[in-house]
């Protein structure tokens, strides 16, 4: 069976698909493996180290494509311009990676129109069985961890309490809000700094990780349920949402940074950080919106980009676990090799859909989408 990987073109992007270690392990499962030119520069990675692991290097992307039985790639496929990476697959090929359907409805439509089966990392469900698949928790550590960075850099004060001959130097008062995987890696590595940590959740569940990784829990005592399954938070009530702002408001008032990681269902951002809020914050405070893929958490942000407000600096970095390319794109591979490893035997990959983690992760099919949640979004915005 034929596998393949592409050489990823998104704005910013450096990471690869798959790393040589893996590309091993999958040429000695029973697989042959061509790999775009140049794929692997971006995380430092030469076509030699792909070469002598007995990659097939080619220059020709579309031929390569057109060639496989199953594409692995980081992000959704192009669609239309000089780089169709759609119209290059063949009907009824595979395609895993993290295309995140609801961000990329037009990639999904056409998918669905070539008759390719979609699957993707980020849908799969959190299960014990599937968290070897689960790239978004990966890549979402790497963004917990380089977001604190970010604001260690930006922020004009230590990070820890430092003892000096001129005397001592109290350490930053960190407020993160959400606690899901990049949350929690954003409190231990902001305590590994040495700053004084607070975090808060929707799901008060999550209180004792919260403390687990050293952070002051912070919330309050909601009318209905925020849990939405599998790990995710849902929208609040509308009295719910009253209070939460009254309860950011006072800490982020109190902070010298603020780290925002909160999407609803994992995809989509709620504005949390109001413009009154941020100016009511004390100048030199910093704002990391690491939810800014999916809009932004801080009213202010703008994705992409950094901006000055009333002498609070507002950071919204994109992709930002590109930012670490060889060991996100290790990670990333890592993840796509188990997926495609539980399901193979005879040296192919076997379609189960009956399996859990292929029904959560399959997206389009036999020329239809079938994911739930995807099929719904494109009903709501119909040819648009």
């Amino acid at each position: 069976m034929q596998l393949a990987v592409v050489r990823e073109t998104g704005p910013g992007e450096r990471r690869v698909a798959l790393v040589p270690e893996s590309c091993k392990k999958l040429i000695q499962a029973g697989y042959s493996l061509a790999i775009e030119t140049g794929a692997g520069a971006g995380a430092y990675l030469p076509d030699d180290a792909y070469r002598e692991v007995e990659v097939e290097v080619q220059g020709d992307p579309a031929a390569l494509v057109n060639a496989a039985d199953l594409v692995l790639r980081v992000n959704a496929p192009l669609v239309g311009g000089t780089r169709n990476e759609v119209e290059w697959m063949r009907e009824g090929a595979l395609l895993l990676g993290s295309l995140m359907p609801l961000r990329n409805l037009p990639a999904v439509r056409a998918l669905a129109a070539r008759g390719v089966t979609a699957f993707s990392t980020d849908a799969i469900p959190r299960t014990t069985r599937a968290q070897p698949m689960d790239t978004l928790s990966s890549q979402a550590s790497i963004a917990g961890y380089r977001g604190v960075l970010l604001a260690a850099a930006e922020l004009p004060k230590y990070f820890p309490m430092l003892m000096t001959a001129a005397g001592m130097v109290p350490p930053a008062k960190v407020f993160v809000v959400g606690a899901a995987v990049a949350g929690l890696q954003a409190i231990a590595t902001a305590r590994r700094l040495g700053a004084n940590v607070s975090a808060t959740d929707v799901r008060p569940e999550v209180k004792e990780q919260i403390e687990s990784v050293g952070a002051k829990y912070v919330g309050i005592e909601l009318k209905e349920s925020a849990a939405a399954g599998g790990g995710y938070a849902k929208e609040l009530s509308q009295e719910d949402q009253a209070r939460q702002r009254q309860l950011l408001a006072e800490q982020c008032g109190m902070s010298d940074v603020v780290i925002t990681t909160a999407l609803i269902g994992g995809v989509f951002a709620p504005k949390l950080i109001t413009r009154d809020m941020v100016h009511r914050m004390r100048a030199g405070t910093i704002i990391v919106d690491l939810a800014a893929d999916g809009g932004g958490n801080c009213e202010l942000s703008r994705p992409g980009e950094t901006v000055t407000e009333n002498d609070v600096k507002i950071l919204a970095p994109l992709n930002v676990s590109s930012g670490l390319p060889t060991h996100a794109s290790t990670l990333f591979s890592r993840n796509l090799t188990a997926f495609v490893q539980a399901f193979t035997k005879d040296k192919a990959f076997q379609l189960d859909l009956k399996d859990d983690i292929q029904q959560g992760a399959l997206i389009t099919h036999a020329g239809q989408v079938v994911h739930a949640r995807t099929k719904e979004q494109l009903a709501k915005v119909g040819d648009r």
